[in-house]
């Protein structure tokens, strides 16, 4: 969004908010998923264009699936939100070059799938639907909201030896936080916008705040975690790292990056190699 609309749009909600807080959160939802479709970049192509390619429906939309690798030690990749299955490239050769088979997907108003907007119900699912036939993945990565999607899809949905988060927030209500303060919205707004997200984007679904959060249960979750996240991210705050880190005590590392800020944590190489590490040891905490 550009500057000028954004300062517009922030001065029409903070209007309309003293007169009609829950107008204005319903407004603010509109915004919710802009601009989701992101272009594949030239550096992707060549990895991209070696997957198997398929599609599984999600909520009656068609979402991109892509596959490498023989089938063996499936690591599932959850990219974050208005991102795209191919921002994992680099991640996935060197999974391919280690014998493993990465797969992944393009959520629902990404990528190559239909649709207009994800949720993190429909990133269980699809996880649900990706299931290899042996029971369980090598390893699961999440990358932002996919890093939610992935604690999500684990408890009760999905089996896996070991999960890696890149940039993940540990909190659903932070994700909602941090929307209203990026929209530069008054405070007043906050309750109703809850509320907005409660009605308009989970009806009938309960305790979202809690249950959407990677922190929710952890002792459901027993195996072992690798939290990595970068000092000058922008987006997600490192204290959510250590949240994260807080709550899955005795089974989680934390690895801390600088310089890289949220998205080009995905293709450094240095991370790159951390994962692999990691995805490849037995100890219980690498």
């Amino acid at each position: 969004m550009q500057q000028r609309q954004a300062a517009v749009l922030r001065t029409a909600l903070n209007g309309t908010a003293r007169l009609a807080p829950g107008l204005a959160a319903r407004w603010a939802l509109a915004f919710w998923d802009p601009r989701l479709r992101v272009a594949l970049k030239p550096a992707e192509e060549r990895v991209m264009r070696r997957a198997a390619r398929g599609t599984v429906e999600v909520d009656g939309v068609s979402t991109a699936v892509y596959r490498w690798g023989d089938g063996e030690r499936p690591v599932l990749l959850m990219h974050g939100w208005a991102s795209r299955a191919s921002r994992f490239a680099p991640l996935v050769e060197a999974l391919t070059e280690r014998g493993y088979s990465p797969v992944a997907f393009d959520a629902p108003g990404h990528g190559e799938s239909g649709g207009r907007g994800s949720s993190i119900l429909q990133y269980r699912e699809i996880a649900r639907r990706l299931r290899p036939a042996q029971g369980r993945f090598a390893a699961v990565v999440g990358h932002s909201v996919g890093g939610l999607g992935a604690f999500f899809a684990l408890r009760g949905e999905i089996a896996a030896d070991r999960l890696v988060t890149l940039a993940s927030p540990a909190e659903f209500g932070y994700v909602v936080d941090r929307f209203h303060a990026r929209l530069g919205i008054t405070e007043r707004v906050a309750p109703a916008l809850r509320t907005a997200v409660e009605r308009r984007l989970f009806p009938g679904e309960q305790d979202i705040w809690r249950r959407f959060s990677a922190t929710h249960r952890p002792e459901e979750l027993t195996l072992p975690v690798l939290v990595i996240h970068d000092e000058d991210d922008d987006m997600i705050e490192r204290d959510q790292a250590r949240r994260l880190a807080d709550a899955y005590q005795g089974q989680a590392d934390v690895h801390i990056t600088r310089g890289l800020g949220h998205r080009r944590i995905l293709g450094d190489p240095r991370v790159v190699e951390t994962v692999l590490d990691f995805a490849a040891a037995t100890d219980p905490v690498a």
